[in-house]
Parts: structure tokens; sequence; C-alpha cells
């Protein structure tokens, strides 16, 4: 008997209609209709019913519940999951998962990849999972009795989120199945491999005819948030020309979205990740939840112990020390204004929205990590639910929830304006000369919020500029999942990724881990683990084992 591969899925409206929508728009139907009393033939009969399709597809393999307690993620349910998307970061140099080195999301990059790894069986089902929909929608949709404008943005936001899906493909697995149309069980047990610049190539087309009839950020209503704008589509753009160092066609992307004016760098920071302003003009693309409804279980993960949480997520401390003096000048710990009581003390202020810290307050509540105190539910140890690094996750920790932390409404933002900026500044400076205007307009503007307000930067030389820009973006946009796609674009991973990584300071402790007895590190910080990415061999993750088993072309 043939199985089912994971970019084979059942082809009825049923299949669209089996998850709660994220857009606000389309909640009270949800809640109007049976979903058993659908069925193809007679299903596409209404421009509701149209806007429900599309709320499967929008919605792909995140999972969201009325039910609350059973909205735990503990593996990535897809790219745009709190799992699949902030603990991507676990894989670089900025977090480390607490499951220990054995876990699957730190196996993609410490040197023990293989083809049985979990993570790369659920990231590869989400986005089949969401490539069956669109295609499956796109066949179908235009048999709505629904005005032609109205057609081609429904069209458009398929044709945008299968090519975000490719998008992610291409930059992971490489060569994959380029599956346009529903595919029967033999033609889906067959398919063979498209190689990687045909995949990404399909989907930088994609984008751009989509951007076509997206609507811009400013003529999307607030009961539509969450639906694809134009600046969306060509941000994930930017990001595919990115990706294939085409800098003067992602130069000119990118300053199409500038020039739109529509968005904006949000004066404050910190409220971009904790669900207070949710509708700000940074925010492009965003995951919508929303509590009671379509909630998520982020905080049950990410919350410190002592808070009811389970500590999943572990920031470095290489991160931590990537973070600027506000002065702008890099870090060093034998610097006078390096504080141990509080290391955010004349640090860049999103170093304190970003990491929690050891005798800092979360939710009124002492956060105590040191490893010598052993009446801490936060203790730094080897063996409790707790911190791994002697740091916890602030962003998107919102300190404001309260009761059931598997049920709250907070957004995870996708694509924001900042990204932008700063890619922008990235292409231009790749691609041709950078004047001081550009950086005003650019890196400054991002560093200039007023939540943040560090100096501007002034250099221009390129080579110079690229270590201070590339910094401004792992600290800007750290643990919103772009991290490892920044250091396998610039070819980097296998320096970066390799050698041993090391959680926060605690001189003279009497519980200090240690690499082994005869390595002391200068400050006392706390050994974490050891990566050893593999040059040529972890840039591409393997196709699952999985679906190798079913299919041998995709060996």
């Amino acid at each position: 008997m043939k199985r089912n591969p994971s970019f084979l899925r059942t082809t009825t409206a049923v299949f669209l209609l089996t998850s709660l929508f994220t857009l606000n728009s389309c909640r009270d139907e949800l809640d109007k209709s049976p979903l058993s009393s659908y069925v193809n033939e007679t299903f596409w009969t209404s421009e509701n019913n149209a806007m429900l399709a599309l709320a499967g597809v929008y919605r792909g393999s995140i999972q969201m519940t009325a039910a609350p307690t059973t909205g735990a993620e503990f593996s990535a349910t897809d790219w745009w999951s709190y799992h699949g998307l902030i603990m991507l970061d676990v894989a670089t140099d900025n977090a480390y998962d607490r499951r220990g080195d054995n876990s699957g999301i730190n196996q993609l990059t410490n040197g023990n990849l293989v083809a049985t790894n979990s993570y790369l069986g659920n990231y590869w089902k989400a986005s089949y999972d969401r490539i069956a929909r669109c295609n499956y929608f796109m066949e179908n949709v235009s048999k709505t009795p629904v005005a032609e404008a109205k057609l081609k943005r429904l069209l458009a936001e398929a044709r945008f989120i299968r090519a975000t899906q490719f998008f992610y493909l291409s930059q992971t697995f490489g060569a994959v199945p380029l599956v346009k149309t529903t595919l029967t069980l033999e033609a889906a047990n067959s398919v063979s491999k498209t190689p990687k610049a045909e995949v990404l190539k399909f989907a930088t087309d994609e984008l751009i005819a989509s951007a076509v009839d997206l609507p811009r950020d400013k003529d999307i209503p607030a009961a539509e948030r969450g639906r694809a704008s134009k600046q969306a589509a060509l941000a994930f753009l930017g990001r595919a020309q990115l990706a294939t160092n085409a800098f003067a066609d992602a130069a000119a992307t990118y300053k199409t979205i500038v020039e739109f004016g529509d968005n904006a760098i949000d004066p404050n920071y910190a409220s971009l990740f904790n669900g207070t302003n949710e509708g700000s003009k940074e925010l492009i693309f965003a995951t919508q939840y929303l509590k009671d409804q379509a909630p998520n279980a982020m905080a049950q993960h990410f919350f410190p112990a002592v808070n009811g949480g389970w500590h999943l997520f572990n920031p470095l401390g290489s991160l931590v020390e990537s973070y600027e003096f506000t002065d702008g000048t890099v870090f060093s710990y034998t610097d006078a204004r390096y504080n141990p009581k509080d290391p955010t003390t004349n640090r860049d202020p999103r170093l304190r929205a970003n990491i929690l810290f050891n005798q800092q307050m979360f939710q009124n509540i002492l956060y105590v990590t040191h490893p010598d105190s052993t009446k801490s539910a936060d203790q730094l140890t080897t063996t409790k639910q707790a911190t791994r690094t002697g740091y916890g996750l602030k962003k998107f920790n919102w300190e404001g929830l309260t009761g059931d932390l598997q049920n709250s409404g907070v957004d995870l933002p996708i694509i924001r304006y900042a990204e932008v900026l700063l890619s922008y500044l990235e292409a231009r400076m790749e691609s041709g000369a950078v004047d001081q205007a550009l950086l005003d307009q650019t890196i400054n503007a991002v560093r200039g919020r007023s939540s943040v307000g560090l100096p501007k930067i002034t250099e221009t030389d390129p080579a110079k500029l690229r270590v201070i820009l590339r910094r401004e973006r792992r600290n800007e946009l750290a643990f919103e999942g772009i991290r490892l796609w920044d250091l396998q674009r610039w070819k980097i991973a296998a320096d970066v990724l390799k050698g041993d990584f090391y959680g926060a300071p605690f001189p003279n402790s009497k519980n200090l881990r240690k690499k082994n007895a005869t390595t002391t590190d200068p400050v006392g910080r706390w050994y974490v683990t050891s990566k050893a990415f593999r040059a040529g061999i972890d840039e591409t993750w393997p196709i699952p084992q999985t679906e190798v088993n079913i299919n041998p072309n995709l060996k």
C-alpha cells in the first residue's frame, strides 16, 4: 500500500476548513458554519465560503485551538508558529534549547544533523501543507461569484503564501519538489526534486506577480489586519534577492517599500513583541493570535520556572556580549562601564527588552539564576526545568499575561520595517556607494528610535560598515528566526557555529560548570555547549528520511 508524502493532502474544501482562521474578519463565520456541512461540489458558491477557505491557507499548520490548554508546541508546527520561528534561533549562536545537546533543533547546527531529525520533517510538512492548501485554493476559488478585483486579491494572497514556502524550502533543503498543482497519489509518490535555483526563481516570480494585486498596508482596514499586503510580498522578494546576492535588484525592491511611506519605525521597541502595539506601522506581516479563541502557548514554554514556565528558550552569552555600550562602542567585560550586578547598565536598551538577567524582576517576582542559589526554581543547573545559560527570554514574554500560560494572544512578527531598512542598507552597500543620508534613512532610523537612542553610524567604508550592520541585524532582530538564514547567506555559518559557547558569568561560583578541569573561562562564564558545524554539509538540510522512504527520487 502506498503511503502519502507530505506534499499530498486531501483535496476537498473540508481539508481547508479544519482549523481556526486567524484573520479577524472571518472568526464569526467559523462559529456560524458547521464544517461537516461542506463538500467541494457546493462549497465555492459564496464569498464567505471563499474567505473560509482562505482561512485554512493562512493558518497552514500553526497549532491554534479554541481549547488553549492543548495549544503547546513541542516542535516546529510551522515556519510562522512560535516554536518554528523563535526556536530557530536555537540553531544559531543566539540561544540554546533547555532540552540539551540531543534536542533536534540544537542538532541542526552542532555537527549532528541527520535525515531522521524530527525538526526536518516538521518544517518540511509545514511547507508542503501550506503549498497543498494554496494549490487547491487557487484551482477552485475562481468558481466563486466575486468581483474580479476581489478574486485577484484572493489569488494573490495564496500565491504570496505559496511563494514564501518555496523560499523557505530553497533556503534550507535546497533542491525540493516544485509542486504547483494538486497531485494524485501516484504523482506524489514519484515526484522529483527541482534544482534550488529554479525553486527560488519560481518563488521570486510569484512574489513579483502577487505584489501587483495585493493592497498596500495603508489600504488594509484594521478589521483585516493580518492579511498579506504589497509590502509583505516585496519584503519577501527582497529576501529572495538577497539570497542570490542580487543586491541591485534587492535595493530597488526595498526602495519601493520605503518610498511608499506607509510604514515607520515605532518609537517603542519592546511594545512590538508583547501584544500591546499590534497595529504598529512597523509590523508588515505577523502571525495573528487571539486569547481564548486562537491562542498560542509561547508563555508556557518561555516564561521563567518561578512564573510557571518551562524555560525552553535560553539566550547565549555571545548574543548578550553583542550589544554595545550606549555610546556605540563594542562591549567588553574589562570596560569600567560593565556592571556585573546589572549587565544592562550603560548598554543598548534592546538588551534589557530582549533578555532577562539574574536578579531582575519579572511579573514582580525575582528571577534568580545563580548556580549556587539551590532554593531557586530558576537555578542554573543541567537538571532543573530552568535556564541552561543563566539568561531568560524577555522578548515576546508579556508580563501582563495572567492565568493560563497556554492562552496568550500575543502576535508573532514575521516581517518588520526595521528589517526592511537594514536589508535596504545592505543591498545598497553591496551594490554601490553609501552616504550619510542613506545611513540616516536606514540603520540610524532603527538605532535612533526613542526607546533605543543609540548614536548615529557615520562609517561609509563597506568593509567596516559590514561588521557594524551585521551586528545591528543580530541585535535588532534577535529571536525573530532570521539569524540562521543570515549566517548561511553570508557564508559564515561554518566559522560562527563552531567552538565553545557560554552563558552568564558567575565568577567564584561553587557550582560553576566548566568544559573540563583544565579549561577555565577568564570571566567565569557558565559553559553551555560546543558546536561543530560541518562546512559543505550542514548548509543544506537533508530531505527527511520518512519522505525518502516513500519516494526514493528524493534521496
